[in-house]
């Protein structure tokens, strides 16, 4: 199948990568598919985060040509093939997360803490008071002059 820059052409979506979808096209008098990739900035006219929001594998999509270059590879968009007035739509809503609200951690008293819990905490202070000293260390040895 020859397809030419710059018409619309039908196809399948086949697989899905984090930058882009391929999709394979046929027409009715050539039974040989020819396959070319969808960039992810061409699949809306909206910002992308994740393709799966507007296509899936085996979706039905119409696609423009937008180029070949000298190794065959086929780039298509999918946004420049639908009319001004329509766009894709996302197939679920967007998650809008409730923004996140710093809480510091509480502390358990020590009554109540099982022993991996006190070992962990020695540990941690341990560490800390080891980067504290080495940290003193450094700054007493770069502040002497040597005679």
């Amino acid at each position: 199948m020859q397809v030419e820059i710059g018409q619309i052409y039908e196809g399948q979506v086949k697989s899905i990568t984090s930058y882009g979808a391929f999709v394979e096209m046929t027409t009715e008098d050539d039974q040989n598919p020819v396959t070319g990739m969808v960039h992810i900035s061409e699949i809306a006219n909206d910002f992308v985060r994740d393709i799966h929001d507007f296509i899936h594998e085996n979706d039905t999509v119409k696609v423009k040509v937008l180029g070949k270059n000298e190794q065959g590879k086929i780039s298509l968009s999918i946004k420049q093939a639908q009319p001004n007035e329509e766009k894709p739509i996302r197939r679920k809503p967007r998650d809008f997360q409730k923004p996140r609200v710093y809480e510091p951690k509480q502390s358990v008293p020590q009554s109540e803490m099982s022993f991996e819990d006190m070992l962990l905490h020695f540990k941690q202070c341990s560490e800390e008071n080891i980067c504290a000293l080495k940290r003193g260390s450094e700054r007493k040895g770069g502040s002497r002059s040597r005679k």
